[in-house]
């Protein structure tokens, strides 16, 4: 068996410039962190019998990878070759659709158990891009280059999005009493409520290519194009502000943040949400504040310089407990190889043209460093981090 941990994320600033729409036209930026809650993958060949098999909140076996209707599972199994005799098994510290990236964990965590498997460890970057290629060209989802690279690389890290999709990424180096003060006063309260980013960031595509046509090309609809204009600048003077260690400013920014944010769809924010952001800004000292991810539900993400304890219980008396978290300095890690004596390999008869043909199309390696780290058990999560008890929605 091979067992993967990758991070969970929260953005900071640039969100939603990731996007195709958007990038392509204008480039993207994204400022994030990867955080200490984490997606597990266990890989492994049964000798039982052929068939696939994939747990999560839902079994399936089947004869062969396309028959699953689990669409990561089938697309990554697909892309390395993999026809048969195979089980693939996932949990996770937190629930899917709460807009902290867990389809992209989900994603990079398995590419990198069958790199593994097919005999070498993935780069950091091929596994970003594999599963970008995988959601965005493969299988048409509506979503950004974030959660995969924020997957693979965690830390605090930027991603420099230029207009050809190619990504710069570079890690934010704070000196860790900063790193606790933003963590500290960065609260995530879980709202309770599951959505799709998909179904949120298709009104933000849609905007974008709604409008009349000059020269043959779509004028993109000047409110939402216009706030991730904002977005971008604000993702700029934000990551200045936190390289600075001026942390009560990211919070005043966070608010400006969630002011352009709204504008992008209705489908944002929440009920309530909004008289209740209004009234622990004005009674509890929060600077600023945000629904995570896409929006719609999730985790509402509020800045506080003081009056912790008291705005958690507040928090807490309308059913939204906080999470404790803390960051996560790496990405996506290998942390068990069990195949001991058994050694199983990927790389047979039916998966070798399949890895190969991953590898051609994963691209050059650069100077990203490889997925290699293995610890001899699986390490758990920090306080407020062991993994879920049944399996991970994806």
């Amino acid at each position: 068996m091979i067992v993967t941990r990758t991070p969970l994320r929260v953005t900071l600033g640039g969100g939603g410039t990731d996007l195709p729409s958007y990038y392509r036209e204008h480039g993207g930026f994204i400022f994030a962190m990867g955080i200490d809650k984490y997606m597990y993958l266990m890989v492994n060949r049964p000798v039982s019998d052929a068939l696939v098999r994939v747990r999560y909140s839902r079994s399936e076996a089947v004869t062969r990878p396309a028959e699953l209707e689990h669409e990561l599972a089938r697309a990554a199994l697909l892309e390395h070759g993999v026809r048969d005799r195979i089980e693939v098994s996932s949990m996770a510290d937190l629930p899917g659709g709460t807009g902290l990236g867990s389809s992209g964990a989900y994603l990079v965590g398995l590419l990198s158990a069958l790199w593994r498997g097919s005999g070498r460890d993935a780069t950091r970057r091929e596994l970003a891009e594999e599963a970008c290629r995988l959601e965005l060209d493969v299988l048409g989802k509506r979503v950004g280059k974030q959660d995969q690279y924020m997957a693979a690389f965690g830390g605090l890290t930027v991603l420099e999005i230029a207009r050809d999709g190619e990504v710069a990424v570079r890690r934010v180096e704070l000196g860790a009493g900063a790193v606790d003060t933003l963590v500290a006063n960065t609260h995530l309260y879980y709202t309770g409520v599951r959505r799709s980013a998909s179904d949120v960031l298709r009104d933000q595509d849609a905007a974008l290519a709604r409008g009349r046509r000059l020269a043959g090309r779509p004028e993109p609809d000047s409110v939402v194009a216009e706030s991730l204009h904002g977005i971008r600048e604000l993702g700029h003077r934000i990551l200045s502000a936190i390289e600075a260690e001026d942390m009560d400013a990211w919070g005043r920014l966070l608010h400006e943040h969630w002011e352009h944010k709204k504008r992008l769809s209705r489908r944002v924010s929440l009920s309530g949400v909004d008289e209740l952001y209004e009234h622990v800004r004005s009674e509890y000292g929060v600077l600023g504040g945000k629904i995570a991810g896409a929006g719609g539900g999730g985790f509402l993400m509020l800045y506080a310089p003081a009056g912790h304890d008291r705005l958690e219980r507040f928090m807490e008396s309308r059913g939204m407990p906080r999470l404790r978290y803390s960051l996560a300095p790496a990405g996506v890690e290998v942390v068990a190889d069990l195949r001991g004596g058994n050694g199983w390999s990927l790389t047979d008869a039916a998966g070798a043209a399949g890895a190969a043909g991953a590898a051609d199309k994963a691209g050059a390696a650069g100077a990203d460093d490889t997925v290699g780290a293995t610890v001899a058990t699986v390490a758990t999560s920090p306080a407020g981090g062991a993994p879920a008890r049944g399996g991970a929605d994806h």
